[in-house]
């Protein structure tokens, strides 16, 4: 431990648009960071030559830098403009996630723009799939949607499963930050958190849909989607912007899950998100093969959004595990 305290956790995967990889701009089959498979823009229905870019320069981009994902041809919000041609009005992009995907204490995060310009039928989502390549919302093999749609939403964000509470983010921040933790084999808890007001975050528990599949699919891939915009930064292949409507991505990252110690006196004091209630804190005093792990007791205490556990040191040394 330092100073008493440590902190076990697991970072599996993380990029981030800032990355070298993207300096030139973005597009399918590049990949930078670590964990993720390469980016595929398979599903976008615009029939421009460039459908997705790595922003720098919009003013209307609220990270400064972002991988920005757009549709030269959709329509201006309110304008009644339309960008021809018409009807090709959904972008995507996507990745596989690592190790074959998630597993129970995992956590996809995600840090995306919040729309400011809204009108009727427009919105994005980020989808949590089972397959090898980008979905339609709702198609076969989701797991989980996020996002917000001008077509029942107002501006609110929302998930497909769990509470169907709409979560305002308040527009006028600059991001929401989507965090998606696998709570067992078939359940997760989202949270959202916008990331200029963090005392709106909104969290809520649901069971993944494994959308007509015959068993329990694996978390392996996600898509972003873009629905019904013009570009923020391209005006030859967008005259009716630009529009604060492009769907900019910040980051992405997926973790294990983190258990915390803390030495105080002759106790250990240890503690674990309390949605993670499906796993049990267990230890051992020694590793390897005659390693006999236990519940530790008393069972957890919640305080807060933790587990709290207070367990006495008995012998010169301890090792603490949190098991599904």
């Amino acid at each position: 431990m330092l100073q008493g305290n440590c902190s076990a956790q697991n970072p599996i995967a993380a990029d981030y648009a800032t990355n070298s990889t993207y300096l030139s701009g973005w597009s399918a089959g590049q990949n930078g960071g670590y964990g993720f498979g390469a980016w595929s823009m398979n599903g976008t229905e615009a029939t421009s030559p460039i459908e997705a870019a790595m922003d720098r320069t919009s003013p209307l981009n609220p990270f400064g830098v972002a991988w920005a994902l757009y549709n030269p041809e959709g329509t201006t919000p309110g304008s009644g403009c339309v960008n021809p041609p018409t009807g090709t009005d959904i972008s995507r992009a996507g990745r596989a996630l690592p190790n074959g995907g998630l597993r129970p204490g995992d956590t996809f995060s995600t840090v995306i723009s919040n729309p400011t310009d809204r009108t009727f039928y427009r919105g994005y989502t980020l989808v949590l799939s089972t397959g090898s390549d980008n979905i339609a919302y709702g198609g076969t093999g989701q797991q989980v949607a996020v996002g917000t749609f001008e077509y029942f939403t107002y501006g609110k964000w929302y998930t497909s499963q769990g509470n169907t509470t709409l979560f305002d983010t308040d527009t006028s921040t600059n991001g929401v930050r989507i965090d998606i933790t696998l709570t067992s084999t078939n359940t997760f808890h989202a949270l959202m958190t916008p990331v200029g007001s963090p005392g709106l975050a909104y969290s809520t528990d649901g069971t993944l849909e494994n959308k007509n599949l015959p068993e329990q699919g694996a978390v392996n891939w996600v898509t972003y989607q873009l629905y019904n915009t013009d570009s923020s930064f391209y005006p030859t292949l967008a005259p009716c912007g630009p529009e604060r409507t492009d769907f900019y991505i910040k980051s992405m990252s997926v973790s294990g899950l983190t258990l915390n110690i803390q030495k105080v006196g002759s106790n250990a004091i240890l503690t674990w998100p309390a949605f993670l209630s499906n796993f049990t804190l267990e230890s051992t005093g020694v590793l390897g093969p005659s390693a006999n792990w236990q519940p530790v007791s008393p069972p957890p205490t919640v305080v807060g959004d933790q587990n709290v556990v207070t367990n006495a040191l008995t012998g010169a040394r301890q090792f603490y595990r949190l098991k599904l």
